[in-house]
């Protein structure tokens, strides 16, 4: 078993947005992202089940045609083929765990 100790793994890069693959298994992947001020992810789609979550700061998220205002702690699921996106519009920096999963 694996431990993931976020607090040692959050690290942000000035001219683009960190990506860090945290565990990459068939069954389910798991990244971080960090982004400061300013930095997005543009909306794209998956094959496949998304678990957005907060861990640092707050963002907005673009899941389908809504668009939500998220801080810390918080969890946004998405569905498969889905557009999905986040930025750190907020005036501060945003840390995003994302958990995908395939599609059964």
């Amino acid at each position: 078993m694996s431990v993931l100790d976020l607090k040692k793994l959050i690290q942000f890069h000035p001219n683009r947005i960190s990506r860090e693959m945290l565990d990459d298994k068939p069954e389910m992947r798991i990244a971080l992202m960090c982004l400061e001020p300013g930095q997005k992810l543009d909306p794209h789609k998956a094959p496949m089940r998304l678990l957005m979550y907060v861990v640092e700061g707050k963002g907005t998220f673009a899941v389908g045609d809504e668009k939500i205002v998220a801080d810390e702690k918080t969890c946004i699921p998405c569905d498969p083929m889905v557009p999905h996106g986040f930025s750190a519009d907020q005036g501060q920096r945003l840390v995003v765990m994302a958990v995908v999963t395939p599609v059964e």
